[in-house]
């Protein structure tokens, strides 16, 4: 009998030991279960200054999600590198849904062939909330009248004509590097720091073009100071209260396999995040999006409500990490071949 108790001990404290070394992994299993999130505030990172696309996105329809999971959110920028710093920063927190990206994802599907990270857009999570496109403009008097003109100069004088933009590896750059790979043209680059000191910049005669997104502009362009000579976009872009920009494929068809190209804006978490948070927050993510506030942004700063999420969203970052990351890699912006993420170069 002693014997038999001896092993049943012996047993115990071997299932103890087994237990404690396996606690962390187990624990995960019970906590991924956990239909209690979330039990306190969230934080959403914006990895780039306030005022901005992404800033301004993420803050009101962050405000509408934090109403239906009913804990407050905010929201932190985290500025650097393209916003891959607060990119890092998020995928270094725990995956637990309390730590939230914000993120233009023209930039963010760079950052792998820019040496900034090693994962990609398939390591995450996505939810797209508004879509900015690019607006090729300049004065209203500049010597290029329209797209056609602005394309023979560019072909006639390679490098002379100065596009002004955020700064290497943002929106305006990336667009500009797609038409350079996709039209064999060449422009001189003058970065800014920040979409509207590149827009300053054009309405001073500072640079000849401006090639940033439609909500860093559209207030010129709805005053008339700076005029819209085509759009990123497969159709003509409407904005209220300015004049209609036309869609570059009315000049150039060959870019339909490109467009529509700009900044989207939205969130994203780790894919390993558990499954029952992303539900929650895809759930309060269509909330927010059909909210009377985050129409409102849309209308007035002159942005498309996208709302997708899921299958949806990679889809659509999956088609642009092809046209940018191509575009910077074939212009010698970007060094690593998006090959070895398995990005494959856009369809023609």
């Amino acid at each position: 009998m002693k014997n038999q108790k001896a092993v049943v001990g012996g047993i115990a404290i071997v299932l103890v030991v087994i237990l404690a070394i396996a606690w962390p992994s187990i624990s995960g299993m019970f906590e991924s279960k956990d239909t209690s999130w979330p039990k306190k505030d969230i934080t959403v990172v914006v990895p780039f200054n306030p005022g901005g696309g992404t800033d301004l996105t993420s803050r009101a329809v962050a405000d509408e999600m934090s109403k239906s999971l009913g804990k407050n959110i905010s929201v932190v920028n985290t500025p650097g590198a393209s916003g891959s710093v607060g990119t890092i920063s998020v995928a270094n927190s725990p995956h637990d849904g309390y730590n939230i990206l914000a993120n233009g994802f023209m930039s963010f599907v760079s950052y792998p062939v820019m040496g900034y990270t090693e994962t990609t857009h398939r390591d995450w999570h996505i939810w797209i909330a508004t879509f900015a496109p690019n607006v090729i403009a300049t004065q209203p008097d500049s010597a290029f009248k329209d797209i056609n003109e602005l394309i023979k100069g560019l072909k006639s004088n390679p490098g002379s004509v100065t596009f002004g933009t955020a700064g290497i590896g943002t929106g305006g750059h990336i667009a500009s590097e797609v038409l350079k790979s996709s039209l064999g043209i060449d422009y001189k680059h003058v970065p800014y720091q920040g979409g509207n000191p590149a827009i300053v910049a054009a309405l001073s005669g500072e640079v000849n073009v401006v090639p940033q997104l439609s909500m860093e502009m559209v207030d010129m362009l709805r005053s008339g100071k700076l005029k819209g000579l085509a759009a990123l976009t497969d159709k003509t872009l409407e904005i209220e209260g300015a004049d209609p920009i036309p869609s570059i494929t009315e000049a150039f068809p060959e870019l339909k396999n490109i467009v529509p190209l700009g900044e989207a804006f939205g969130f994203a978490v780790p894919n390993d995040t558990p499954e029952n948070v992303v539900q929650k927050i895809d759930e309060a993510f269509k909330k927010a999006m059909e909210s009377d506030s985050v129409k409102k942004l849309a209308t007035e700063k002159g942005v498309q409500l996208l709302g997708y999420s899921g299958a949806q969203a990679q889809e659509y970052v999956e088609k642009l990490a092809s046209v940018v990351d191509w575009a910077l890699f074939d212009g010698g912006v970007a060094k690593i071949s998006p090959e070895k993420f398995n990005i494959e170069r856009p369809g023609k």
